[in-house]
């Protein structure tokens, strides 16, 4: 017999009665009446559970190759599928840089033999990162990139950024860029507001994105480049993404859900674990990030996760290392925005499925001949977020201690059962 799975008594809404879905061979056979009358090797009943398609990550640092002591391809994989993700793209923040087809090809073959989920590399637009040489985006692409990316670092000018729009378009590639204009960021850590003047932290001024996003949308539309905006975190920006899809320029663009859920308030008591790029910024940019996703403005609610060793956060907030470790709990945050009516359920679940799938040219879903991807949760339930209950080796959690809604109970990749609570 084929490797066989049957979900029964699951249900695909809050509202929706219950239903049984069928894999074999790692697509979906039958749902409903169809499913539950055949047999199956295994049998998981999900009385109670909410059944929703595999998330799906834009942005996600796996550390390998790279730091190992931070996490690698099976720790943070595995972390992922805790979270209910299904896919991930690999950022080419690793060490050596993806920016060849050997680094391509290492991550694949690590990602085939150890990962719990689907791992899709992501290529370095330029040689190291540097923002001054383009890469061989081509051959990164043969060898199984599906997108390109610069990191959280800028071009070294416009004449570059347009160069490699322009060689994005002539293949049909995608760019996914995250803006900033490193003149005006300068050594920068925190939002340039009440906090930082209060606190006496170097300030980024919103000046510094929306300036690159302006930048980077008038260049889109010229060179006609499939463009993906990353880590957006100013109202500004999700306006001036609105005004260029009105007049048709190919952009889509992704926040961090901890740019949903926190301001720069939270570097109030120079906390370490809310240094992130971009920062941390106001109320009203929160809100108007919520409202981009809520409408279908911004396309992604991404991870941005980036694991790091304790050593990392343990120094003067201006000098340790940012970035957050949230990949295990991104959808809970999600949820508890959704309780508090900032954010709509099927918001949420498009803007971690549908709408990243979309971007790299990917579908997600719960449909006969797809693949089986999906994770079962106990919405009602709620768990805290911590070391003794985490998987990835990244510790510096934003919400420790704190109630978060939603608690995964399986997490099923291409037919297979990648996480269960044990």
């Amino acid at each position: 017999m084929s490797a066989s799975l049957r979900i029964d008594n699951a249900r695909l809404s809050v509202s929706e009665g219950p239903v049984s879905l069928l894999v074999r061979d790692g697509i979906i056979q039958a749902m409903g009446a169809e499913a539950i009358t055949e047999s199956a090797g295994r049998v998981i009943d999900a009385g109670g559970l909410t059944l929703l398609p595999g998330f799906v990550d834009l942005c996600c640092n796996l550390r390998e190759p790279g730091n190992g002591q931070k996490g690698n391809i099976a720790s943070e994989t595995r972390a992922a599928a805790r979270g209910g993700f299904t896919t991930v793209c690999a950022s080419p923040d690793t060490s050596p840089v993806n920016d060849s087809g050997a680094v391509t090809n290492l991550i694949r073959d690590v990602a085939r033999s150890s990962a719990a989920v689907r791992v899709l590399p992501v290529g370095a637009a330029t040689r190291g990162l540097a923002g001054e040489l383009l890469s061989d985006m081509v051959g990164l692409s043969n060898a199984g990139c599906v997108a390109f990316s610069n990191g959280t670092h800028a071009m070294a000018n416009a004449r570059i950024l347009r160069r490699c729009m322009a060689y994005a378009r002539t293949f049909d590639l995608t760019l996914m860029l995250q803006p900033v204009n490193q003149a005006l960021a300068a050594d920068g850590y925190a939002h340039d507001g009440k906090v930082a003047a209060r606190l006496g932290l170097l300030g980024v001024p919103e000046v510094a994105e929306t300036a690159s996003v302006m930048e980077m949308l008038l260049l889109a539309e010229e060179t006609g480049v499939r463009l993906h905006l990353g880590q957006l975190s100013c109202a500004r920006s999700v306006e001036m993404v609105a005004e260029a899809r009105s007049r048709g320029v190919a952009v889509t663009a992704d926040v961090a859900m901890h740019q949903l859920v926190f301001t720069e308030e939270a570097l109030s008591g120079f906390d370490s674990r809310y240094h992130v790029v971009p920062p941390l910024r106001t109320e009203a940019d929160r809100k108007a990030l919520l409202k981009g996703v809520e409408d279908g403005v911004i396309d992604a609610i991404v991870s941005q996760h980036q694991p790091h060793d304790s050593a990392a956060k343990q120094a003067p907030l201006g000098i340790t290392e940012p970035g957050m470790s949230t990949v295990e709990s991104l959808f809970s945050m999600g949820l508890n925005l959704v309780q508090q009516e900032e954010l709509s359920l099927k918001a949420l679940v498009r803007a971690m499925t549908d709408g990243p799938a979309a971007v790299i040219g990917q579908t997600s879903g719960l449909e006969p001949g797809r693949a089986a991807n999906f994770s079962l949760w106990s919405l009602g339930d709620s768990w805290q977020a911590g070391p003794p209950s985490l998987i990835s080796r990244g510790v510096h959690v934003p919400v420790p201690g704190q109630a978060l809604k939603g608690v995964i109970r399986w997490t099923v990749c291409d037919g297979r059962v990648t996480y269960q609570p044990s």
